[in-house]
């Protein structure tokens, strides 16, 4: 077929198509698409069942309407025919003086034009027009004073009327008099021009909506016909009719009743079908191969299906086909793969290889773990290259160190397709002999193969036992390929052979030599992590935090730097607490190295823990000596590292509310206090023993900080040096701080300044902070009455106050928190009772009451009737706790301010989950 024969559908045959190019661009101008089509005519034949449907609506319309005009008339009529007392009055000698305001009436209450009463010679007694009255009655009376009801249309005194004529009857049947009733055609006309616009409104309304759908039915159409007109839509067949008969793959359509619908030129070339095969049924097709037949018939799912057909090799494809949702026969493609097949072996032997490299590369070293390393490397072996792999790895490797020559080895992992194999188990030491391929590579570094373990000399003299029942076993071809890594020798990974019967060859051997290659760094870098990490862990505990936590009591500037000898036992901490408090520390651990560092991390992190407790400094300080007492006798005392050469430490409590500073010290320099006027002055502070010596106790000491004033932390290194003494070097830091309009961090560097040496041999920690205050504003705090009724008030102020402070939002769960506290401490506590609100970074809520009773969190059980107080504050606020006073003791609960981090939704919806009971 010719370039002009393929594309006779082109308009202008003097230029060819150009790639890329959409069918519609290439017919040019165009008639109306199949879709605009279908539009038009069918919104013309909505248009003209529209215009019908008005028509019929409003001949109907004014049909029921005079109707409804006729039977009101004779309604009206008829009910004033039958009046009590009219037959009465009709013998009167004059009946118009009675009947003209009631007849008037009558019509004014029925919604009629007129109600005209006569006599059996149709003399008007009653009109709504008075000169009318006495006048002859216009219309016909005859078939009413015959004794029936009588309707017409007539031109009367009002204009064109429709009237009823009914008769007064007397008792023994006789007419005596007649009623007529009825109403304009104007009026009745009226009404059906007021109906008109809803009608008008309802055809529009449907004509809309009928538009509407037509449009969206010829969009559906115009996607599916891709806007193609009648003829392009036949010139689009024709193309791709060619377009079918010009591929290389062979095409066949059946059906559900096993007939061939279809065949492409190519499919009955590769099928040696005959020309006429279309529409034959598929056992009826000559020359068809009985097992292609087969599949044709089947209509089942098949995918790169290859079958072999003469002496061709086929790839079949075959799809059923459901429209309507039954199978209606299947959609076939073949592609001849016979000169393919050799080069798709190969194909799909190397891409196994890489796939295997590739997933290697991604599976092994994905922990920084010597053994977990190792085991995924003889995973991502199994089954895909090998039936078993062991990894033997140096003893030294294991701890994270490099191996030594002459090292033994362990077995680190063992992955294989079965379990009772005859290897080596994991944890096994080896010393592998000089005669086996596992030692002459990890001597050599190079892989060793061993195409038959059987006729192989040498590696069975390792253990003659065991290389027999491996024999035995079927484990038939070995590859030992060494773990190599930056010129080191880890190990050796092992790679045994026993379902497939051709050895290993040496495709496979450098197959094996680059997996272990790439296994390699991954296992090298395990190793140096794990030496590293020995050496990390210890010092990642003694690490000083690289950020304070945010609390809004003080303004707080630190340092620290390391003595020159390495690291040292110094630490600084600033731990925000309940009730916007904060606590201050620093400490100091003897000695250097990680040892000190170690021990550092211990303290401070027992601090915290401590610290969390809300325990006032000197019980703070008790429980760290009892604890640097019981690492100094957990066994290590054997050991000149194992103990606590000695440590210090300062701990003092700022509160902003009240502006006082409780603080004690064990054995640690006293802090320094700047006032805001610039005094500076060492507080006068008990000095306490060292952590871990015993038998003494903490005293704390109290003071009142001005707002802005400066609280200093330090430790000796700060002071101390070779070439002054420490009152020397505590007159330079009270020179240094001599500046109170500073703030933390310029008082911090003016420090440094002046009193860092330029090589320090003692770790050197600073913290300074200055106060700042919680004003009235952001406080609120009521005297509870000692009765189960001052609940309710409190709550109110509560709300009351929240309003104020534009915590809205917090009202109900704070109101319920209150709730619970308020009530426990009237139940079980002692007078007298107080609450406070804190507004900060939190809301906090905290409840004095005068006992030490100590609340506990329990889970109640469905049945119990209380117990679910503290468990309800616990899901509302953040964090909730107690601390103990002098006094007494405070249970407190902090909420998320609207907007913040915490997740009070969260706990909102969890205390609505709760089951019910």
């Amino acid at each position: 077929m010719d370039a002009r024969k393929c594309y006779n559908w082109v308009r202008d045959h003097s230029s060819p198509p150009v790639p890329g190019t959409s069918v519609r661009s290439l017919l040019g101008n165009r008639k109306k698409s199949v879709a605009g089509q279908v539009f038009v005519l069918q919104v013309a034949i909505v248009v003209l069942l529209a215009a019908g449907a008005l028509l019929a609506l409003v001949l109907q319309s004014k049909h029921d309407t005079e109707r409804e005009a006729r039977n009101r008339s004779v309604s009206v009529a008829q009910t004033f025919a039958h009046s009590l007392g009219l037959q009465d009055t009709l013998k009167t000698s004059d009946p118009s003086a009675v009947l003209q305001p009631l007849a008037e009436t009558t019509r004014k209450a029925a919604g009629v034009d007129f109600v005209v009463v006569m006599d059996t010679k149709g003399i008007r007694y009653s009109h709504p027009q008075p000169d009318r009255i006495g006048k002859r009655f216009v219309g016909t009376i005859e078939p009413s004073l015959n004794g029936q009801v009588h309707t017409e249309s007539v031109d009367g005194p009002l204009g064109k009327e429709i009237q009823a004529v009914v008769p007064v009857t007397a008792p023994d049947g006789k007419v005596v008099g007649l009623v007529s009733a009825g109403l304009t055609v104007k009026n009745v006309t009226g009404v059906v021009d007021r109906q008109l616009p809803v009608i008008l409104l309802a055809i529009a309304t449907g004509l809309a909506l009928a538009t509407v759908g037509t449009a969206l039915i010829s969009r559906r159409l115009r996607r599916q016909t891709h806007g193609l007109g009648t003829q392009e839509m036949t010139r689009m067949y024709e193309h791709h009719d060619a377009v079918l008969h010009a591929v290389r793959e062979g095409v066949l359509i059946t059906d559900g009743e096993g007939r061939l619908l279809l065949a492409n030129d190519e499919a009955k070339r590769l099928l040696g079908l005959p020309e006429d095969a279309d529409g034959r049924h598929i056992a009826d097709v000559p020359g068809l191969d009985r097992r292609m037949a087969d599949l044709l018939l089947s209509c089942r799912e098949a995918t790169d299906e290859v079958l072999e057909s003469g002496d061709r090799l086929l790839v079949v494809n075959q799809r059923p086909t459901h429209p309507g949702g039954r199978p209606e026969g299947a959609a076939v493609t073949i592609r001849d793969s016979t000169e393919m097949q050799v080069l798709t072996t190969r194909a799909e032997t190397a891409r196994r290889r890489l796939k295997l490299l590739y997933d290697a590369g991604g599976d092994i070293g994905t922990s920084l773990d010597v053994v977990r390393t190792a085991e995924e490397l003889a995973a991502v072996a199994v089954p895909r290259f090998a039936d078993f792999v062991t990894v033997d790895l140096a003893d030294q490797v294991i701890d994270g160190e490099e191996p030594r020559a002459g090292s033994d080895m362990r077995r680190t992992a063992v992955s294989g397709i079965r379990s009772d194999h005859p290897l080596y188990p994991v944890g096994r030491l080896i010393d592998f002999l000089p005669s086996t391929p596992q030692a002459r590579g990890y001597g050599t570094g190079r892989a060793e193969l061993v195409p038959d373990l059987a006729e192989a000399p040498g590696w069975e003299a390792q253990d003659p036992p065991r290389a027999r029942a491996i024999v035995e076993y079927g484990i038939h071809s070995l590859i030992a390929a060494p773990l190599m890594a930056r010129g080191v020798v880890l190990g050796v990974v092992n790679f045994w052979r026993s379902e497939k019967q051709e050895p290993f060859d040496e495709d496979e051997l450098s197959l094996a030599e680059e997996l272990v290659a790439r296994a390699a760094v991954s296992m090298d870098n395990a190793r140096r992590y794990t030496r590293e990490h020995a050496l990390a862990v210890t010092l990642q505990r003694s690490l000083l935090p690289r950020a304070l936590p945010e609390q809004s009591a003080m303004d707080v500037a630190h340092f620290y730097l390391p003595a020159q000898s390495g690291v040292g036992g110094d630490w600084f901490d600033v731990i925000p607490l309940a009730g916007c408090r904060v606590a201050l520390v620093v400490g100091d651990v003897v000695g250097h190295g990680l040892h000190a560092a170690a021990t550092m991390g211990r303290l401070r992190t027992a601090v915290h823990n401590f610290s969390s407790l809300d325990l006032p400094p000197d019980e703070i300080l008790a429980r760290l000596d009892d604890l640097v007492q019981r690492i100094d006798h957990d066994g290590e005392g054997d050991d000149v590292n194992g103990g606590v050469l000695g440590a210090t430490c300062l701990y003092a409590i700022y509160d902003p509310v009240s502006q006082r500073c409780t603080m004690a010290r064990a054995g640690h320099l006293p802090p320094l206090v700047v006032a805001p006027d610039g005094t500076t002055e060492i507080v006068e502070l008990p000095a306490g023993p060292p952590l871990g010596l015993g038998g003494m106790p903490f005293e704390t000491a109290e003071l009142d900080l001005a707002e802005g004033s400066q609280l200093v932390l330090y430790t000796d290194g700060l002071i101390e040096e070779r070439t002054r003494d420490i009152s020397e070097g505590l007159e330079l830091l009270r020179v240094a701080l001599s500046h109170p309009d500073r703030d933390p961090h310029e008082s911090c560097r003016a420090v440094l300044d002046m009193l860092l040496p330029p090589r320090p041999t003692d770790d050197v920690a600073l913290l300074i902070a200055r106060t700042r205050t919680l004003g009235p504003d952001r406080v609120a705090q009521w005297d509870v009455p000692f009765r189960p009724s001052a609940v309710g008030a409190i709550r109110n102020a509560a709300a009351k106050k929240l309003d104020e402070w534009g915590l809205t939002d917090l009202g109900f769960a704070t109101e319920l928190i209150l709730s619970e506290l308020v009530t426990n401490a009237l139940r079980h506590g002692k007078g007298p009772v107080r609450v406070r609100l804190l507004h900060d970074h939190n809301l906090t809520c905290e409840v004095w009451d005068a006992s030490s009773t100590a609340p506990h969190l329990r889970y109640a059980a469905t049945t119990d009737e209380g117990g679910r107080g503290l468990f309800l504050v616990a899901q509302l606020s953040e964090h909730w706790g107690t601390r103990y006073t002098p006094e007494g003791k405070v249970i407190w609960a902090e909420l998320a301010l609207p907007g913040g981090t915490g997740d009070t939704e969260a706990a909102f919806a969890a205390f609505l989950d709760v089951d019910p009971l």
